[in-house]
């Protein structure tokens, strides 16, 4: 692999990491293994056969878990202390096909843990917070559309990072400009839904689409500030 590939490959592996590990491990060792692509020294314990089993059983189970509301958000927050050590980890083997070309060897060690570790949890929270919103709908259908989509994402966004890694990084800096405007969004929405369910304070109403907003109901006459009261 050239110095390109091996780049887009570890911030490809650990921004799928924060999608979904399993897959993306058993989809690494098994290139690797069937002599698709020669992955870097550091990641070739991917390849064994107890990596790839275990992988396989886990993304069995998540595969699963996935699709099912609530259980999923349970899923995804006992996987926020997984993935993001796990992507930083991808990161960090993956440069070690570098060699220390640009940095020297322990300096792109570090500078790949941080930007793994960091798109590895900016992924998984978009993938987290998104599905904590879609879970609110009271229809299966939504939830399994977008655990199916982000299966095939995660799969192909590795896949596209070996073959066309120049495609690749353009396409992830702009999920990492969609993140930075989304995140905060997601997270607000979930604040405004809890508070609607009595958990937490009451934020201002997110923003919708088109610059609309949600409005508050009024409870009662006395709430609205246009009521009036007679005394006689």
């Amino acid at each position: 692999m050239d110095s390109l590939q091996i780049i887009a490959l570890a911030l490809g592996a650990a921004w799928a990491s924060g999608i979904n590990l399993y897959a993306t491990v058993l989809l690494l060792g098994a290139l690797n293994a069937f002599g698709v692509v020669a992955l870097p020294d550091e990641m070739s314990v991917l390849s064994s056969p107890t990596v790839m089993g275990a992988a396989a059983i886990l993304f069995f189970i998540e595969f699963f878990a996935d699709k099912i509301p609530a259980v999923d958000s349970l899923w995804d927050s006992i996987h926020t202390f997984i993935r993001i050590p796990a992507g930083a980890m991808m990161a960090m083997g993956a440069a070690d096909g570098l060699g220390g070309e640009f940095l020297g060897e322990d300096l792109e060690t570090i500078t790949a843990m941080l930007a793994g570790g960091t798109l590895a949890a900016g992924s998984h929270l978009t993938k987290a917070s998104s599905r904590a919103v879609i879970n609110t709908s009271p229809e299966p259908v939504s939830n399994w559309i977008a655990s199916f989509t982000e299966d095939i994402v995660a799969i192909g966004g590795v896949l596209l990072a070996i073959f066309n890694p120049l495609v690749f990084l353009g396409l992830l800096a702009l999920f990492v400009l969609l993140a930075i405007w989304l995140v905060p969004k997601l997270w607000r929405a979930l604040r405004y839904l809890f508070a609607k369910i009595g958990i937490g304070s009451e934020p201002p109403p997110p923003d919708l689409p088109g610059g609309l907003r949600f409005r508050r109901p009024v409870r009662d006459a006395a709430e609205s500030p246009t009521a009036i009261t007679d005394d006689r």
